[in-house]
């Protein structure tokens, strides 16, 4: 479907809020992510503003323990010492965690929900785009239901249960209906029908790193 690379886009990360804190306290700090700011530093000087940076000028002990794409919005968790790092990333990479994304999709998608199960791996000639590759992907699975049908859109709760890169959108596409303003994986209408991508991560779940409770946090979303 998509023979060369994207053309390279200037960065230009939103400044108002500069830094949005839903919750801190000894262990951990909840962020709500705009969309179009990097969760980490690129390898480009021009990139290195990101969530990461702007949290350390206030935290400076705050850590990366999990990522959304840079034109993804939504809730992320840093850590702000070692042992909540630990604790936390142990539940991201054991799958403890709990993740509900609502995105905007092209067309009508017909059945009311269903399950996504499509391994990926990197599109290697076109990173950083990935792709289904039955052979050689990693193992990908993602719920999804409707939650209103608009004319020419739908808009979905999804739920992954796993954290491939590029996991909701590459899935969207392989269902037929790639996200809105997706400049990755959509094109004609589905690219052009909204200015950023229309893809939020609206709650995060996990366990409290010092006493084990479960914590949710939501961010509504903005489209």
């Amino acid at each position: 479907m998509f023979s060369r690379p994207p053309e390279p886009i200037c960065y230009a990360p939103p400044m108002d809020p500069y830094l949005e804190v839903l919750h801190c306290d000894d262990d951990i700090l909840v962020l709500a992510k705009p969309s179009g700011l990097l969760s980490v530093p690129g390898k480009a000087p021009e990139h290195s503003d990101c969530l990461e940076q702007r949290a350390r000028e206030a935290y400076p002990n705050a850590t990366t323990v999990h990522r959304l794409d840079k034109d993804t919005s939504g809730v992320m968790v840093m850590a702000l010492n070692r042992k909540a790092h630990r604790h936390l990333g142990l539940q991201f990479e054991k799958r403890m965690t709990g993740k509900l994304y609502i995105a905007r999709v092209w067309g009508n998608v017909a059945q009311d929900n269903g399950n996504i199960d499509l391994p990926l791996i990197c599109d290697w000639p076109n990173r950083p785009r990935q792709m289904v590759d039955h052979e050689r992907g990693k193992s990908a699975q993602t719920d999804w239901k409707v939650l209103e049908r608009e004319a020419s859109a739908t808009r979905l709760h999804l739920t992954p249960h796993t954290g491939r890169s590029h996991q909701l959108r590459v899935h969207m596409l392989a269902l037929g209906h790639p996200i809105l303003g997706d400049v990755l994986y959509a094109q004609g209408g589905a690219l052009t029908a909204a200015e950023r991508l229309q893809l939020h991560a609206a709650e995060l779940s996990f366990f409290h790193p010092h006493d084990g409770r479960r914590c949710t946090f939501t961010v509504e979303c903005s489209f």
